[in-house]
């Protein structure tokens, strides 16, 4: 199997569904959410508790993140391309148990789960 660049948004990575995720968020250890849209998208509507780093800046703003390399992260975007790239970069940076949110923030919508959205 070929390497590939972490910046391509192309092969597989380990995914997670929307219903999956909502059931994780509601257990005593949720995992971390990070979610790689433009911040004009985050504003407009997000999962509750997710931390917003474009995927453009990602490389670079990893180590403000902070984050237990041992507890999930899910790493979501609007329809799970740019996700990808961000699910290779984590886990060559350490991160045992990263996924994608299948489908991405569409698939959350279309099961009509719960969002905020921010001011700004």
């Amino acid at each position: 199997m070929v390497a590939l660049p972490w910046w391509l948004p192309l092969g597989r990575v380990p995914e997670i569904t929307a219903e999956a995720l909502r059931q994780q968020l509601e257990s005593r250890l949720p995992p971390q959410l990070l979610d790689v849209r433009q911040p004009s998208e985050f504003r407009a509507g997000h999962i509750a508790g997710a931390v917003n780093v474009p995927i453009g800046s990602l490389a670079a703003r990893l180590p403000e993140l902070s984050w237990d390399p041992q507890r999930p992260v899910v790493v979501i975007c609007l329809t799970a391309h740019r996700s990808i790239p961000a699910v290779r970069l984590l886990r060559q940076a350490g991160f045992r148990h990263v996924y994608h949110l299948a489908g991405g923030l569409l698939a959350w919508r279309r099961r009509s789960l719960a969002e905020v959205r921010s001011e700004g």
